[in-house]
């Protein structure tokens, strides 16, 4: 299973929330009104103590009822809009978060289609799938709530300090005793927090790979009876991600049990010392109302600390999460080592001798491999000809899959060149090479849609219902207009709806159907049966007839497609010849051809 790289670098919390700016920018207006919004709730729920005191002191003490309503009428106004503008605030954040969070996921999703495929082979699918859903909600849920509380709080008790201090500064003095201990109680917990937000939030993406590994491989678990131990590595991650969970959540009931008591064992002291100072005259009664009023008013915005804490930890891993996929270089940014920029391939001329598909000395490693590991394919010489289609034949691990996936730039080359009629694959740009060349793996991919959807998907967008039907033909996958709705028939998850010969008829049709100047085929018709392939191959010598291509091939049937034939040994190309010269003329062709190692890779 491919696994997660960890963090390039270590940030603060605010550095990492910082990343989000340029999503937020847009809608800074909106969030800066809605945050104003809550500030002004905030103040308003402040001034209810000081309504208080000039009751208790007013119209309470002179026995005034008259006061009394009057006193009442100003509690139920603030508090109507104190909860009017807490609705507005939530009103102002609804509209411009969806926006934020829908930009941040059609991002992350343009980016995954435009990162090479060696990143691909390094990373979980479900870690992709975590980052796209439960991290953006995470950030989503940090916008609207933390990320305003955390100032809106902020605001608030630094005004009801204020207005604590101008009412009595010894009382003041006492209710902030704690600040200290609270602080640095915040501090470590902020750095334990952070590690255990990111473990999880990395066992979140562990778990959701096995449940879509095991949904796509449903047919392999069934048919071997691996049921019970898919069963049992399930609960083991969802076990190791409960007890993370738990860790979590022992960390923050610390946190809330500090910030909770400490607070409270000063509104007590300053209760006890209040009441000593009314009793003795020093303080009205209604001072001392106010005062606890502020106080308690206070709780709420110190006690949401710790949580509002662990959620700006969970968003700032959730966001480095994020930008660790986002950093990862494009495809289009990367120059493959190596590569020629001479007049000839940049002009586009070229020589008479460099016509149709050429590899000169190429090399290749895989990005990921050790450096002092040898490379997959060194010194590829082979020149296919314009119109001429050449069978690429060799044994287990000898590198004939790697190399037609140089010609699509689906990995980069480490050295050498690859040229089209005399120009370096890597001077045109992916979409120009790709609609140059189209390719049909072993392993036929089929997605959730229509079936001529599917094919389709090989051809610009002007192709139309006849180039359907030529490529459904040349296929012979007439089988479709059998399906319940023909070519408009949807196909299941993987296309495992249908058979594999048939999955791999339809990824044939969709290689064709574009009628591109050069075909790269995976050992194109591995999965059908004798009398299909025999149609197949007579029809598919009409399409190489007027294309360049390169055929992976192990049967003698399909090698006798093409007019040359190149052997790949090793990672090199041991020979070169037509089918019956090589038969003839070396003994390890003659072995493969022999059917004893048929169907090897």
């Amino acid at each position: 299973m491919a696994t997660t790289p960890a963090p390039a670098q270590d940030r603060s919390t605010v550095g990492t929330l910082l990343r989000l700016w340029p999503y937020v920018r847009p809608v800074r207006a909106r969030l800066s009104s809605a945050a104003f919004v809550a500030i002004l709730a905030s103040c308003v729920g402040l001034v209810i103590p000081l309504v208080l005191k000039w009751m208790v002191d007013g119209p309470i003490a002179h026995r005034d009822p008259a006061g009394v309503w009057l006193g009442a009428l100003y509690l139920l106004l603030l508090g109507f809009t104190e909860a009017l503008l807490f609705g507005l605030r939530r009103l102002l954040v609804a509209r411009p978060l969806s926006h934020v969070e829908a930009s941040m996921r059609a991002d992350l999703y343009r980016h995954l289609q435009r990162l090479p495929v060696a990143f691909h082979d390094r990373w979980a699918s479900g870690q992709l799938l975590s980052r796209a859903t439960t991290d953006l909600m995470l950030l989503r849920q940090f916008l609207a709530f933390p990320l305003t509380f955390l100032l809106v709080n902020g605001v608030t008790i630094v005004v009801g300090v204020v207005i604590m201090l101008l009412q009595d500064w010894t009382l003041g003095l006492v209710v902030l005793g704690p600040a200290v201990p609270l602080m640095v109680t915040c501090m470590v917990f902020e750095k334990r927090y952070a590690k255990v937000a990111r473990r999880a939030q990395d066992q979140v993406g562990d778990l959701t790979t096995v449940v879509e590994e095991s949904v796509l491989g449903i047919r392999i678990i069934k048919g071997f009876g691996r049921h019970r131990s898919q069963a049992r590595a399930f609960r083991d991650l969802s076990k190791t991600l409960r007890g993370t969970e738990l860790r979590k959540a022992r960390l923050l009931a610390t946190i809330w049990g500090v910030i909770v008591t400490l607070p409270e064992v000063a509104i007590g002291a300053a209760l006890v010392v209040g009441v000593v100072q009314v009793a003795d005259g020093a303080l009205s009664a209604g001072t001392l109302v106010a005062f606890l009023s502020t106080a308690l008013a206070l709780r709420w915005p110190v006690e949401s600390i710790g949580f509002l804490l662990a959620m700006s930890q969970e968003a700032a891993t959730a966001t480095e999460r994020y930008f660790e996929v986002m950093d990862e270089e494009e495809e289009d940014a990367t120059t493959a080592p190596g590569t020629g920029t001479g007049s000839d391939s940049a002009t586009g001329t070229g020589h008479a001798g460099d016509r149709g598909l050429r590899f000169h000395d190429v090399r290749f490693r895989y990005p990921d491999a050790p450096a002092d590991t040898p490379p997959v394919l060194q010194h590829i010489d082979l020149h296919i000809r314009p119109g001429e289609s050449m069978a690429l034949v060799g044994a287990t691990g000898s590198g004939k899959t790697t190399l037609t996936a140089l010609i699509p730039r689906l990995y980069e080359l480490t050295s050498g060149r690859i040229t089209l009629d005399g120009v370096d694959i890597t001077e045109l740009s992916r979409h120009a090479l790709r609609a140059k060349v189209a390719v049909a793996f072993e392993e036929p991919t089929l997605f959730s849609a229509a079936v001529g959807d599917n094919v389709l998907m090989g051809a610009e967008d002007t192709a139309g219902t006849a180039d359907l039907e030529r490529a459904l033909a040349v296929a012979q996958a007439d089988f479709v207009h059998a399906l319940p709705q023909g070519t408009d028939t949807q196909v299941g998850e993987q296309g495992l709806s249908l058979s594999g010969g048939q999955r791999q008829r339809l990824a044939l049709a969709r290689a064709v159907v574009g009628q591109p100047e050069f075909l790269v085929l995976d050992d194109p018709l591995s999965a059908l049966d004798v009398h299909t392939e025999a149609a197949v191959e007579a029809a598919l010598r009409q399409v190489l007839a007027d294309t360049t291509a390169l055929i992976v091939a192990h049967r003698p049937s399909t090698v006798l497609l093409a007019d040359r034939v190149a052997l790949l040994s090793g990672g090199r190309i041991a020979a070169v010849g037509t089918h019956h010269e090589l038969l003839r003329t070396n003994a390890e062709y003659a072995h493969l051809m022999s059917g004893e190692e048929e169907g090897a890779r």
